[in-house]
């Protein structure tokens, strides 16, 4: 198969698009998750073309796993490096969704429970990896998490636009969200502040956040949410830059570009439209 050939499978930004073309798969698929990013509750495939280094995403028809089993023993043995960062991924589908300018009741209240879940199972297994309940929590989060766009099909925003043009650069999938997201929220915050404030009281009704901001010096009446993420990820020890990621300024300028490209970055509470918007929430994490 060529790189032609991969590009006319490309959805081109339509998920919803059938391709009466091609053959849909009937082997069935078990998924026994030991990670947190929610890709099993998806029928949505994603690839990287080497030559520009751009991610694409395939869809229908794509078989996704007939029956997942959740096992939290079984992912003790998941190195903490992809359990909590996929966990911050998880994180970011239910912030991007109730930050989303398209939310709606139904998907708010679900990302909500996903939060709840998530939040306090992830600070937990940080500190006990053998925390079973906690990471049965975590994985259950991640099923309210993904419910926002996949089935209230609740647009996300650059957080999951610019994350999915960092990854063919060699960065993981949940640790995008890490650096990205808390940045995100302060860049939009003069679009959606009003929805971030939801996302805040949600967080902050937690014990476990609750101690963190006392431990960190902040107050939960004037921390915003991008100082609320930044918190609950530093605490994970999870990366916060670009620079701990190996990714420096002279990567920017592809990164800009193959961003604007992505659906999710048109759909972001401020449109990005230009490559100086995308470089401009580079570099609030370049270091």
């Amino acid at each position: 198969m060529t790189f032609e050939d991969l590009d006319r499978l490309d959805s081109k930004g339509d998920w919803a698009a059938k391709r009466a073309d091609l053959k849909a798969p009937d082997v069935p698929i078990v998924s026994i998750p030991t990670s947190l990013s929610g890709g099993e509750y998806s029928n949505l495939g994603g690839g990287t073309n080497d030559h520009t280094h751009q991610k694409h995403a395939f869809t229908g028809p794509i078989k996704g796993p007939a029956l997942v089993i959740l096992d939290p023993a079984l992912s003790t043995t998941t190195p903490d490096s992809i359990w909590l960062s996929t966990g911050v991924r998880a994180v970011d589908h239910c912030v991007e969704a109730m930050c989303s300018l398209s939310s709606t009741e139904d998907s708010d209240r679900d990302s909500a429970t996903g939060l709840r879940l998530l939040i306090p199972g992830l600070l937990r297994c940080k500190h006990n990896k053998q925390d079973l309940e906690a990471r049965q929590s975590c994985m259950l989060g991640v099923i309210d998490a993904i419910k926002g766009v996949f089935q209230h099909n609740v647009p996300l925003g650059a957080s999951h636009g610019i994350g999915h043009q960092l990854g063919p650069l060699g960065v993981g999938h949940g640790e995008t969200s890490c650096i990205l997201l808390p940045a995100v929220c302060k860049y939009n915050v003069s679009a959606n502040g009003d929805r971030q404030r939801k996302v805040c009281d949600v967080l902050c009704s937690e014990a476990e956040v609750d101690r963190l901001l006392t431990i960190r010096g902040l107050s939960k009446e004037s921390a915003n949410l991008g100082d609320l993420l930044d918190a609950i990820i530093s605490e994970l020890g999870m990366p916060r830059s670009l620079k701990s990621a190996s990714i420096g300024r002279d990567k920017f300028d592809m990164l800009a570009e193959n961003s604007l490209k992505d659906k999710w970055c048109k759909t972001n509470p401020i449109p990005l439209e230009s490559k100086g918007q995308i470089m401009e929430i580079l570099e609030m994490v370049v270091e």
